[in-house]
């Protein structure tokens, strides 16, 4: 019996690409988030306005300029809205950190100073809006609370890698702790007049002195 021979087969002309093709689902991934990017700064935005309790989905569309059935389109619900803006909010006060210690001298006057101007921000307010709701509300207590801890653990390594002249103090997190509690106590109270705006100067010095006294020598 004669042998068969396999017959080469010629590989298919490579089609020419659609550039336009291509370009169209980066050109829509970024169309969406976006999109995602204003609904949770409308959020953001409601949280401020009406606080927490009022916050719905509705009036949230509407502040993002969007219908319903758009937001439901990147949110499937208020849950997941409410935790997309709270991750949100956690990452501004991260790159706020960043940006306050990420320098070749870490001057004192200047990472208090950054911090304290990121808590004037509607994101602050926002956020301590939540804060105080997830006391009560169980279930904005089970989305905060996990997140909370992702804050902790991603705020604790980052001051690590920028605070390399602190590393070994038994002080770091001392002064960590106390610059974050004074500086979040103070804007709370600015906001809700517990506070006398005349006393922010010298609460600032105060922390800053105290901060020096906690910090290893040169």
């Amino acid at each position: 019996m004669a042998l068969s021979r396999t017959r080469a087969v010629r590989p298919a002309a490579r089609q020419p690409r659609n550039a336009a093709a291509d370009r169209a689902p980066t050109l829509q991934a970024a169309k969406a988030a976006q999109t995602r990017a204003r609904l949770i700064d409308a959020t953001v935005r409601c949280l401020v306005k009406y606080g927490y309790a009022n916050t719905t989905t509705p009036k949230v569309a509407e502040e993002a300029g969007l219908s319903r059935g758009a937001m439901m389109h990147h949110f499937e619900n208020g849950t997941a809205l409410i935790k997309a803006a709270i991750a949100e909010l956690h990452e501004k006060r991260l790159r706020a950190f960043r940006r306050a210690a990420d320098r070749p001298e870490h001057e004192v006057t200047d990472l208090v100073e950054t911090y304290w101007r990121q808590l004037q921000k509607p994101a602050f307010i926002a956020f301590h809006e939540l804060a105080v709701a997830a006391r009560t509300d169980a279930d904005l207590a089970s989305i905060l609370s996990p997140l909370q801890e992702e804050f902790r653990a991603k705020f604790n390594a980052q001051a690590e890698q920028l605070f390399p002249e602190w590393l070994g103090s038994p002080n770091f997190a001392l002064a960590m702790t106390l610059s974050q509690t004074i500086l979040e106590g103070m804007a709370i109270s600015l906001q809700t007049g517990g506070m006398e705006p005349a006393q922010v100067e010298p609460m600032l010095r105060h922390l800053e002195a105290q901060i020096r006294s906690l910090a290893p020598a040169a």
